[in-house]
């Protein structure tokens, strides 16, 4: 049998920079590893050298929708099964060593085994949006949690915390509208006016996070109506609950 007509199955160790290539036979005989670069100038020479090794049947990968998310929709778009591969425990890293091609490697053994049987992980279309648009949602969500937690410590520290005492009973809306609103005066060498400035501008931040969360909100809603209709119609699901998928 000619190599052309050799099935193979196909293992990709996913980086950064890099991206490690390995092919094994229908037997799981090992047959070569490649580094190929991690941009689409290096997919068409990885796909080539592939498909020198034989048929390819499948190619197992790791992280397809992360650092191998643009290499696995190549592959597809050209007719190859792509094949999600859970990450190895630590315990068999161990045992058997870990470097690039031996990554590579035992991505193609999992299929070839049968241990890896899962359907990459999509990043195209509205599904793709949806994600982009919730992780910088998921940021500034955070960011927020931060600003007023850093705003309740500088109230309880500040030099003025006996003056700021009756504002620390306020909902948080009203606190922030509260600390936002005066340009405090003085000199910023003070403590005091210091804490205050700091409190003013954090309030200020808060504020502007709270919008930003709410332009995603509106830009969310749409999409994910048209995406899990089924979910958004279920009683005290929102948008975001509705989006996480």
């Amino acid at each position: 049998m000619t190599a052309p007509e050799m099935a193979v199955i196909g293992g990709i160790y996913t980086h950064t920079d890099v991206h490690q290539a390995a092919a094994i036979d229908s037997v799981g005989r090992h047959r070569d590893t490649q580094p190929f670069d991690m941009n689409p100038s290096g997919y068409e020479p990885l796909l080539a050298w592939l498909r020198a090794q034989g048929e390819v049947i499948a190619v197992g990968m790791e992280s397809t929708g992360a650092y191998g998310a643009e290499l696995a929709r190549f592959l597809t778009a050209s007719g190859i099964t792509v094949v999600e591969v859970d990450r190895p425990d630590r315990k068999a890293r161990r045992a058997h060593g870990k470097s690039d091609p031996t990554e590579a490697y035992a991505a193609a053994t999992a299929v070839l085994s049968g241990h890896a049987s899962g359907t990459r992980k999509s990043r195209d279309g509205v599904v793709e949006a949806i994600r982009a648009l919730r992780g910088v949602r998921r940021s500034a969500v955070t960011a927020s949690a931060q600003t007023i937690n850093q705003i309740r410590a500088l109230m309880v520290t500040s030099p003025s915390a006996a003056l700021l005492d009756k504002l620390r009973g306020l909902p948080t809306g009203l606190l922030i509208d509260t600390l936002a609103r005066p340009r405090p005066t003085g000199d910023l060498a003070d403590p005091s006016c210091a804490a205050k400035t700091s409190l003013r501008r954090l309030a200020r931040r808060y504020q502007t996070l709270q919008r930003e969360i709410e332009e995603a909100d509106a830009d969310l809603a749409p999409l994910v109506t048209w995406a899990a209709p089924s979910r958004v119609a279920l009683p005290g699901v929102g948008t975001d609950t509705a989006g996480n998928r």
